[in-house]
C-alpha cells in the first residue's frame, strides 16, 4: 500500500510540473495533468499488482517506476492536446465574434 501511495505523490507532482512548464497552461485548469496522472498511475499501479507482476524478485520495479512513468505520459498527452485544442476553439470563437 505505501507503494500506490508514493506513486499518487509523484504522479500529481509530475502533473503540477508538465502544467507549470506548459505554455499555454493557462487555457486549461491546475488541476487537470495533475489529476490526469494519478488516475493514470494508480490505476495502472492497481493493474500491475493485480497482475501479479509486484513484489517478486526482478519485477519489483514494475509497480513502483513503470506507473510513475505512464501518469507522466498521461499528463503530458492531456496538457498537449486539450492546451491545442482549447486553443484553436477559442480562436474560432474569437474570430466569429468579431465578425459580427
Amino acid at each position: 500500500m505505501l507503494s500506490l501511495i508514493v506513486v499518487a505523490m509523484v504522479t500529481v507532482a509530475a502533473g503540477f510540473v508538465v502544467w507549470a512548464n506548459d505554455k499555454r497552461h493557462a487555457k486549461y485548469g491546475i488541476s487537470v495533468p495533475a489529476g490526469v496522472a494519478a488516475a493514470v498511475g494508480m490505476l495502472s499501479w492497481i493493474i500491475f499488482t493485480a497482475a501479479g507482476l509486484g513484489y517478486q524478485p526482478g519485477l519489483t520495479w514494475i509497480p513502483w517506476v513503470l506507473p510513475m512513468v505512464i501518469g507522466t505520459a498521461a499528463a503530458v498527452a492531456v496538457a498537449l492536446y486539450l492546451g491545442r485544442r482549447r486553443t484553436q476553439h477559442d480562436t474560432a470563437r474569437l474570430t466569429a465574434i468579431l465578425r459580427l
